[in-house]
């Protein structure tokens, strides 16, 4: 691969305070950008202004949607240094939605090398406050200007980087969330298992009538019939249910969250029983009704851990409390943020300082 370029902006941003962060609406003063062409291979990596860019009205993208992306954060720790978490999984995830759609796949150390680069350039913007964070989300999008259905033989990827607050405006306190049952996101054989921006797309509607109702997110259903829990718009879903932790498997329909992964990993090495299988939502009301149902909560890299105060099905409602937070999902919480910020022993070896 040729040497990353660079190209510093000559008009830099200021730079937001850290109690004044949301999510998603403020970027750094550089992006990192590679072309690929079916030939050539990946090409020109370079790090130049955020800014616009120009593409054909035919781009393939717009008409076919080919376009994939991954979300990671980096930190600053106890000590001041800059590091990121389990950034690695995510390029590796980005390749396998890439495979799945017909789309290059990157060199996971290349990439790791050019986000290196961009974040020591944008390093004053990493935050420092408890709980914020600056979000990385790399994407790659198809350029042919072609209007016909085939995969697209040229690509570009990006990275670009946000400084961010909490995902949530309740912050660490429990959510509601909306429980559909009359559309779907994906069904098994789709592109659920993979971070495919058309995902995200067929859930908005369901995501809209979720917050005229209140409700901060929508729970997914099976495709099939509606029976089984899946995912949280942007969260994997978990259930504390008589002291066993229960999220749906991976079985083709729902995204391999690393936050998913890392929750499991912790909870095992901490002595919890954690069962991936097939959990219905008559069972999830059936133990609310039973008083087993103890805890819920959703997990992603934007949130963390999110816990769920409030689950409404039908005109069924599961009211954990909106003013508490379980005792497992706080541990989780705790346990997670503590190893990114570097307040927590790093047994998994998750954490990849910036050099």
């Amino acid at each position: 691969m040729e040497k990353i370029k660079f190209l510093r902006n000559e008009n830099p941003s200021p730079k937001p305070k850290d109690e004044e962060l949301g999510f998603g609406n403020i970027f750094t003063d550089h992006m990192f950008v590679m072309d690929y062409d079916a030939d050539k291979g990946w090409y020109n990596p370079r790090i130049i202004p955020y800014g616009p860019f120009e593409m054909e009205p035919s781009s393939m993208v717009f008409h076919y949607g080919q376009a994939i992306f991954e979300g990671m954060k980096a930190y600053r720790n106890k000590d001041g240094e800059i590091v990121t978490f389990r950034p690695m999984d995510n390029f590796h995830r980005m390749n396998r939605s890439a495979r799945r759609i017909c789309m290059p796949e990157i060199d996971v150390d290349f990439a790791w090398e050019a986000l290196k680069t961009l974040l020591n350039i944008d390093k004053d913007w990493v935050p420092s406050t408890k709980g914020t964070s600056l979000y990385i989300r790399p994407f790659m999008i198809a350029t042919d200007p072609f209007l016909g259905v085939r995969p697209s033989n040229t690509y570009k990827f990006f990275i670009i980087l946000c400084p961010v607050g909490s995902y949530y405006p309740e912050g660490i306190n429990p959510v509601k969330i909306y429980v559909e049952d009359k559309y779907s996101r994906v069904a098994k054989g789709g592109t659920g298992e993979a971070k495919v921006a058309g995902n995200y797309a067929a859930s908005l509607l369901s995501a809209e009538k979720a917050k005229e109702k209140g409700y901060s997110q929508v729970l997914w259903l099976d495709a099939a019939d509606h029976t089984f829990v899946e995912e949280v718009g942007a969260m994997n879903m978990f259930f504390k249910i008589d002291g066993k932790i229960i999220t749906a498997p991976l079985d083709g329909s729902i995204l391999p969250g690393i936050t998913r992964d890392s929750v499991i990993k912790l909870a095992k090495h901490m002595g919890y029983t954690v069962e991936e299988r097939r959990i219905s939502i008559e069972e999830v009301f059936e133990s609310y009704e039973k008083g087993t149902l103890e805890e819920m909560f959703g997990t992603g890299t934007a949130a963390v851990v999110s816990p769920v105060g409030v689950l409404g099905w039908k005109d069924k409602i599961i009211d954990l409390g909106l003013d508490r937070i379980g005792e497992f999902t706080k541990l989780m919480y705790d346990t997670l943020t503590g190893i990114q910020y570097g307040t927590h022993k790093d047994i998994f070896g998750w954490v990849k300082k910036i050099d």
